[in-house]
């Protein structure tokens, strides 16, 4: 199987996994945080809703500057509900799908860099990178997963079985 092969199905299984959890955000709630330190609920969730959008900035462009000169052109539209949430995963899924149909396994291998003020801070090949999008997109879904209990609404079953939910859907 080519790494392209790979990346494909692993998009498409964790935007159903995705899907489900951000089907259960519950609205009206954007501003609550378990903790201080921690990112409050409405951020978590559009972060989680738009990560599928990365794999198409990596594939497609060579770099990323988290604090460019002359600030953000990022989108920072809050998505205030689980429709919101979906439809922007669904756009991200779309746009991923696409960026991977279009690449080449060589392209995989050529480096990508992420900056903050015009400053490299990461330098690695765009397969690495894309892999490491999928971890990192696991990774704050389950902080949405315990998010999610903490406000008394039912788990999606994510790799297996939650509390709620004996199968997969």
């Amino acid at each position: 199987m080519k790494m392209i092969e790979m990346f494909q199905a692993q998009l498409e299984d964790e935007a159903g996994r995705t899907r489900r959890a951000l089907e259960r955000t519950p609205e009206g709630q954007d501003d609550w945080k378990p903790h201080d330190k921690s990112m409050t609920l409405g951020r978590l969730a559009m972060l989680v809703a738009t990560m599928p959008s990365w794999l198409d900035l990596v594939i497609n462009r060579d770099k990323l500057d988290l604090s460019p000169s002359g600030g953000s052109n990022v989108r920072q539209t809050p998505l205030r509900t689980p429709a919101e949430l979906v439809k922007a995963l669904e756009e991200g899924v779309a746009a991923a799908r696409k960026a991977l149909a279009g690449t080449s396994e060589e392209h995989l291998l050529k480096p990508w860099r992420l900056l903050v003020s015009g400053r490299v801070v990461s330098e690695q090949p765009r397969y690495i990178v894309v892999r490491d999008t999928f971890m990192h997109w696991a990774h704050h879904r389950g902080q949405l997963t315990v998010y999610l209990r903490l406000r008394n609404q039912p788990v999606p079953a994510i790799y297996g079985p939650s509390a709620d939910e004996e199968t997969i859907a």
